[in-house]
């Protein structure tokens, strides 16, 4: 009778230990990203003609330089750039040079005084300031930048945080390698992407295991995105987490009432 009860406590000891193990692993499937479904799934294009053009929006900032032939009408047209042009590349000098676009949609240029800008791209306003300029000098050089384009990323990622984006736009693919992409325990198939809209927030989510993103309006990121990253259930049972300690002390100590019960 002991004998019996001496190799049913040690199986039953052996197959929860082992059943912890395999508890832990995360199956390669979940960390993959665009799965092919299936055999017949060889769809190699996926076509995303949609060009992302942020429309500016009150509470923007715009870096705009005006470079002319003239040394002393640049100066009065970068007002802002007067005497620190060799700290132009900095993220704070180039905040402080750039213009602020009203809560009516308008910022004040030099020369040509208020324009409205709210719901016209980079590329409206540049143009916008071109023709007005036109009426006072012939040869110039406009440059418009929206400044305040950061994504932020939170939750299940290598390196979280906010990055600033130098282009005109980016994908999520390209924000979550800036981020050294999603941790092991990252739910790829439920990624929230937080965005500020005209009546607030809005909260979508998209299944980034899936290679129908690649066609989804979210594919690529506005300026102000936050993206978070939840993990998969049971992420305190992962390898990373696992409480070896406890596990090599539970270990030492079933050995012992191993060698009590023979």
């Amino acid at each position: 009778m002991r004998t019996y009860l001496f190799k049913s406590f040690r199986l039953i000891i052996w197959v929860g230990l082992v059943s912890v193990l395999f508890s832990s692993c995360i199956p390669q499937k979940k960390m993959l990203y665009l799965q092919v479904k299936s055999e017949t799934d060889t769809l190699a294009t996926f076509k995303n003609e949609k060009k992302i053009e942020y429309n500016i929006q009150p509470g923007d900032n715009l870096y705009i330089r005006v470079v002319t032939l003239d040394e002393k009408t640049t100066l009065l047209l970068n007002p802002f750039s007067a005497g620190n042009v060799q700290n132009i590349g900095s993220d704070a000098s180039v905040y402080l040079n750039s213009y602020n676009v009203s809560e009516s949609g308008y910022l004040d240029f030099p020369m040509i005084g208020e324009i409205l800008v709210k719901n016209l791209n980079a590329e409206e306003i540049k143009e916008k300031i071109q023709d007005e300029l036109k009426t006072y000098m012939k040869e110039f050089i406009v440059i418009v930048k929206l400044v305040n384009f950061n994504i932020t990323m939170i939750g299940e990622f290598q390196n979280p945080g906010q990055y600033k984006i130098y282009q005109d736009n980016i994908n999520i693919f390209e924000a979550v390698s800036m981020a050294r992409d999603l941790t092991d325990f990252a739910d790829r198939k439920k990624v929230a992407i937080i965005r500020q809209t005209k009546t607030g927030s809005e909260v979508v989510y998209i299944d980034m295991t899936k290679r129908d993103l690649l066609l989804s309006d979210y594919y690529y990121l506005k300026p102000n995105d936050i993206l978070y990253v939840q993990p998969v259930k049971g992420k305190q049972f992962t390898f990373a987490e696992f409480p070896y300690g406890v596990i090599f002390g539970f270990i030492s100590t079933t050995i012992l009432l191993l060698n009590y019960m023979k």
